[in-house]
């Protein structure tokens, strides 16, 4: 154990913070943040098209007409839809205020990049024809999360050139007394012209390729293998014991891992979405909403159950008050007072289950939705802060056996932590012994 804490914080520690510290790394983890808040407005409507509820479908029809669902989809299509649009905004505003750069200018300079390297061409059958014709018009399965490792790539390309331009010099200055908006907008023009300037000349290039595009290019050099990675039981294992080792080394190590990997997970999760709307089988078991549902139960670590028992078993006075203080927000999946109050960083007893139980739970969680016991992730979008068994039952598209399956993951967790949970609670147990005995032994 000393050489394993010595390896995380000699070697695993400093590697990990230069990784997180990464500017880039940091910009697609926040950028993509911006996306949050509308696929959950986008989830809340498709919750509302889709309630498992007898006779529900008939009730809606009979108040609003046939149409109703169509209508409900509305808002759905302009969040998920769209998330390649919003990464590109988000990530180059990031990226942009981390250079001291006007992050608006290079913002909207990075969607019109996105758009320029887009083809503006789509599918089209006639009613009632066999044939299929190619007419203008933008692709909404690029814009959206089919597009997003371009969306990423793009924002990076062009504010990387916009900043190069601005670093030389090459702006247009105005004179003093000249409103800030406009200035800041002139300022932009010569940046602006290189940054679309060089995405016009790749995707002119690209045009000549077998690819034809710059999203048929990344989809077959990127985002298969590292879907088929991030997808997998192996990959999810991959991330979560990363994270789990960030967490005892002081490091937040889901910020840093999702941040990885939410490009490929959010693809996943909309890839699910998109089954689940056409009433299709679902075919992802490994997304965002896996990771935050079934994982993250009470937190990182999964550990509602050590707080349950934190409550109810603990003998030290220390523990006790822990108890009280993390039962009500590990409810919410928060638990930075268990991780900094037990605490988990550096804890040569307690960092044990908390690397591995996460482990266990997620390969559980796995095989009870590849062997059909559980209904997959429907691709809704449910806030993480949302407690089991709520969660489960609304991730997975209202099927009971989504909260059933967070339940049995906070039992076993529960089982799980209980004997290093004992250990812990009597050493510090002895310890406030020896204090009172300390104490009264000054008092005589």
């Amino acid at each position: 154990m000393n050489r394993f804490t010595r390896f995380l914080e000699e070697k695993f520690m400093p590697t990990a913070a230069r990784i997180g510290n990464q500017r880039h790394l940091q910009a697609v983890r926040d950028g993509i943040i911006l996306t949050l808040p509308l696929t959950i407005i986008g989830s809340i409507f498709l919750i509302l098209a889709n309630l498992p509820i007898p006779g529900y479908s008939e009730l809606m029809a009979g108040i609003f007409g046939d149409n109703w669902a169509a209508n409900l989809s509305y808002p759905v299509g302009v969040t998920f839809d769209l998330l390649g649009l919003f990464v590109a905004f988000g990530i180059a505003y990031r990226l942009a205020e981390q250079y001291k750069l006007d992050p608006l200018s290079v913002a909207a300079i990075s969607v019109a990049s996105f758009f320029l390297v887009t083809p503006y061409k789509i599918a089209f059958t006639p009613e009632g024809m066999d044939q299929t014709f190619d007419v203008a018009g933008i692709p909404l399965a690029l814009t959206g999360s089919k597009g997003m490792f371009v969306a990423i790539i793009v924002a990076i390309i062009a504010t990387e050139i916009y900043r190069f331009i601005v670093n030389k010099n090459i702006i247009f200055k105005m004179p003093d007394g000249v409103p800030p908006a406009v200035a800041k907008s002139f300022a932009a023009l010569i940046p602006g012209f290189a940054v679309i300037f060089s995405l016009w000349i790749i995707r002119l290039i690209l045009q000549v390729t077998p690819f034809e595009n710059m999203h048929n290019i990344v989809g077959e050099i990127l985002g298969k293998p590292l879907s088929l990675l991030g997808g997998s039981i192996f990959g999810a294992l991959i991330a979560v014991i990363i994270a789990q080792m960030l967490w005892v080394t002081g490091i937040h190590g889901q910020a840093l891992v999702w941040g990885i990997m939410s490009p490929v997970w959010l693809s996943l999760v909309d890839e699910n979405r998109i089954a689940y709307q056409a009433g299709e089988a679902i075919p992802n078991i490994v997304n965002t909403q896996f990771m935050d549902i079934f994982y993250s139960i009470g937190g990182s670590g999964t550990t509602l159950g050590l707080a349950l028992i934190l409550f109810f078993r603990s003998q030290s006075k220390q523990m006790k008050q822990l108890g009280k203080l993390a039962i009500g927000p590990g409810f919410f999946n928060i638990n930075e007072p268990i991780i900094f109050g037990m605490p988990m960083i550096m804890n040569p007893i307690m960092m044990i289950p908390f690397i591995f139980v996460p482990v266990i739970v997620v390969t559980v969680s796995y095989f009870a939705m590849d062997l059909g016991l559980v209904a997959k992730t429907a691709g809704i979008m449910v806030p993480w802060t949302t407690p089991a068994p709520i969660g489960g039952f609304l991730a997975t598209g209202g099927h009971i056996s989504g909260a059933v399956l967070q339940l049995f993951n906070v039992l076993l967790s529960a089982v799980l932590y209980y004997p290093f949970f004992r250990m812990w609670d009597k050493q510090k147990l002895k310890e406030e012994g020896g204090m009172e005995k300390g104490n009264t032994s000054k008092t005589a």
